[in-house]
């Protein structure tokens, strides 16, 4: 049970680093506004988030292969993995033959070898929350499935726009988005800052970000500073695999009460959200956003 707790815990930390890793790597979408459509038939993505943004637009039976963290739609657990943003299988991507790979904007490595293979690209680049819709209607036109792709683009902002009305006019209470820390331990606590999808989310779930003046996508925050801050709630975000063991949530409630002079420990607000909807940036994000929405204005949705 600890080893498949240890792992749990490795692919959670991995997905939502790598996605942390892109923001800070390499900024907002910038794709070419009309690129040549073609039907690519053979699709490999080294990217969870566009893994999804594929089958959401109609690709999926051209998706061949995924990397290695990827588990959304169920579909893909059935395809070959090659590898993530730090361990690219270049060998077996080369051997499935692919006509188009989606790799991170910091792959530099092998997006060189992939343009000497002569294999395409989509060059996946991230930043916000609104970059989700951009993103996913520059992978329609580069697939060739431009219509769908609006369509799925469109809802999202209409989904979102819609959360934020909702909580329109409501109190703003200022939340610590915390997505990493230690097991049992307010220690290595990595929190969401002024900017970066996590960041957005949050202010259109209706609440205010305690490290918004921090203009970096992750802040380490040492209990000093969480002190400093005072927020109102703590929102602990991961991914779904990485619940709590059976037991254990109390636990890690128990935890925060070091820090009993904050006033969300003191109100019983550390809240804890196990959810792929938030960390992946990709077409979920409106129920992602909707249930970071739910645990903070918990009054607004009943």
């Amino acid at each position: 049970m600890a080893a498949h707790s240890q792992a749990v815990n490795v692919r959670a930390h991995c997905l939502l680093a790598a996605a942390m890793a892109t923001l800070v790597a390499v900024g907002p979408v910038r794709q070419p506004t009309n690129p040549p459509i073609h039907q690519f038939t053979r699709i490999i993505s080294l990217v969870p988030a566009a893994t999804e943004m594929l089958y959401a637009i109609g690709a999926g039976p051209r998706v061949i292969a995924v990397s290695s963290y990827d588990a959304y739609p169920p579909d893909v657990k059935r395809l070959p993995s090659v590898g993530a943003l730090l361990d690219p299988n270049v060998e077996r991507i080369l051997s499935l033959k692919p006509d188009m790979v989606i790799v991170y904007g910091s792959q530099m490595d092998l997006k060189q070898q992939l343009a000497r293979a002569g294999i395409d690209i989509f060059d996946y680049r991230h930043a916000g929350l609104a970059d989700i819709a951009a993103t996913i209607r520059a992978l329609g036109r580069k697939t060739g499935d431009g219509p769908p792709a609006d369509s799925v683009a469109l809802r999202i902002e209409r989904g979102l726009d819609d959360i934020r009305r909702k909580v329109a006019g409501r109190p703003r209470p200022q939340t610590l988005l915390v997505f990493g820390r230690e097991r049992l331990a307010l220690r290595g606590v990595y929190a969401s800052g002024g900017i970066g999808f996590l960041h957005d989310m949050l202010q259109t779930a209706g609440g205010a970000n305690v490290f918004e003046d921090v203009r970096m996508q992750a802040v380490q925050a040492s209990t000093e500073q969480i002190l400093a801050k005072r927020p109102e709630v703590i929102l602990e975000a991961r991914a779904a695999n990485s619940a709590f063991p059976t037991g254990d949530r109390q636990a890690e409630l128990d935890v925060w009460k070091i820090l009993a002079a904050v006033p969300a420990v003191r109100n019983g607000r550390v809240l804890f959200l196990f959810d792929d909807r938030i960390v992946i940036p990709g077409p979920r994000v409106v129920e992602g956003t909707l249930a970071m929405a739910k645990a903070l204005h918990p009054e607004v949705f009943r």
